[in-house]
């Protein structure tokens, strides 16, 4: 048994450590890699981020499909990330195991549900690190933390040895020291190659979604749009109201929960945070009834956006209306940061759009990061695209 890994993160799942060997060699020989505790590693509790989850589990008798590419491909194991208590926030706060800390700030948070994940690779204590999202929990914590990571479209990697939240919803993501390990691992992950003779993304502001996010998100997001020259506005939520976005999400989101992991609940009677059991006691009360308005009102919303949105077009969106929560922020403004950063998600979310986000060099204050969305299966090009402007537009003349 190794011993548990004490880092200055505080990313890490307490206990003992959980390394796992390559078992091949390729694009990320040497990578150090972190595994949320929501993904299987074969021999290890899958812990979900609540004790009671893991007490009622057995080891993983594999490794998950994502994590066994990984290390094919020459990538190790060197832990488990902690994860909000079963993927149900955005915060990053977990009350079993720590809140890991913030990068740049440690009165801050560092944002959920794969705030782990965020953190160690903040913190250069691993290279890569595996998470999931399902309403935003890769792309805030990259957002918060200013690391570059990527939500792929929905169906893109195996949801296998994944703990189930909302299926409909929930994707593989991953985090990486820069934008070009980023495109390194999802090279491997999604089985492919960008194809250099496509041509690149045309750069498009998603001016309603952007005006979600606070003055602190988006003046600089403005500013670098300017400076890159990307004038071609866009509609995400179109004439719809966004609350309606956050309404279908919240819904039908929660009728997933109910069925994944609502009989486990009921069986357990399992101990959760204070912030956190209210949000699966609001899931399990719903009335399934609700489901058939939003299941429709999706559907016809996805057909909307697929019309808007070409496919040769990259749009600018904000991965979190905001720079990172305070530690000591109020129940006021986290509801508010909540709503906005759900909106926001569920753009992709509803969708199944592939979304990255990348840090801007600003080399100060709190991390800003730049995310863009793009039609199904352009994964690719995003990654191409966040490689080729992560380091090449820096915010400061």
């Amino acid at each position: 048994m190794r011993e548990a890994i004490t880092r200055g993160s505080g990313g890490w799942m307490p206990g003992p450590s959980c390394e796992r060997p390559t078992t091949g060699t390729g694009v990320l020989d040497g990578a150090r890699l972190g595994v949320k505790d929501l993904i299987d590693i074969e021999g290890a509790i899958t812990g979900g981020g609540n004790p009671d989850w893991a007490a009622s589990h057995a080891p993983a008798a594999r490794d998950a499909p994502c994590v066994a590419a990984l290390r094919h491909a020459g990538a190790r194991v060197v832990g488990k990330t902690i994860s909000d208590e079963l993927a149900f926030s955005l915060e990053g706060e977990n009350v079993h195991y720590g809140t890991p800390r913030h990068p740049h700030d440690p009165d801050r948070l560092p944002g959920g549900s794969s705030s782990g994940s965020a953190a160690v690779v903040a913190w250069g204590e691993a290279d890569l690190a595996l998470g999931t999202d399902t309403g935003g929990s890769v792309r805030v914590p990259a957002a918060f933390c200013g690391v570059a990571a990527m939500r792929p479209t929905h169906g893109r990697i195996p949801l296998d040895g994944v703990l189930p939240f909302a299926p409909s919803y929930d994707t593989v993501g991953w985090f990486a020291r820069d934008a070009a390990l980023l495109q390194h691992a999802g090279q491997v992950l999604l089985g492919s190659r960008s194809d250099p003779h496509r041509p690149p993304l045309r750069l498009c502001l998603a001016t309603d979604a952007l005006a979600l996010a606070e003055p602190s998100v988006h003046e600089p997001l403005w500013a670098w749009a300017r400076r890159m020259r990307i004038d071609a506005e866009r509609s995400a939520f179109e004439d719809s109201d966004w609350r309606d976005w956050l309404e279908a999400y919240a819904v039908l989101q929660g009728l997933e929960i109910q069925a994944h992991v609502g009989p486990w609940f009921r069986r357990q009677h399992p101990r959760f945070g204070a912030a956190i059991a209210p949000r699966f006691e609001a899931a399990l009360a719903l009335d399934p009834r609700q489901g058939l308005r939003w299941a429709d009102w999706r559907a016809q919303a996805v057909a909307r956006l697929a019309q808007r949105m070409a496919p040769d077009e990259a749009w600018l969106i904000p991965a979190a209306p905001c720079p990172a929560l305070s530690r000591e922020a109020d129940a006021g403004e986290r509801g508010a940061f909540y709503e906005r950063a759900l909106a926001l998600g569920a753009v992709a979310g509803h969708a199944g759009l592939p979304q990255v986000v990348f840090p801007l060099p600003t080399g100060k204050g709190l991390p800003i990061c730049v995310s863009f969305i793009s039609a199904r299966g352009n994964d690719e090009r995003l990654l191409a695209l966040a490689a080729t402007l992560s380091c090449a537009f820096p915010m400061t003349p």
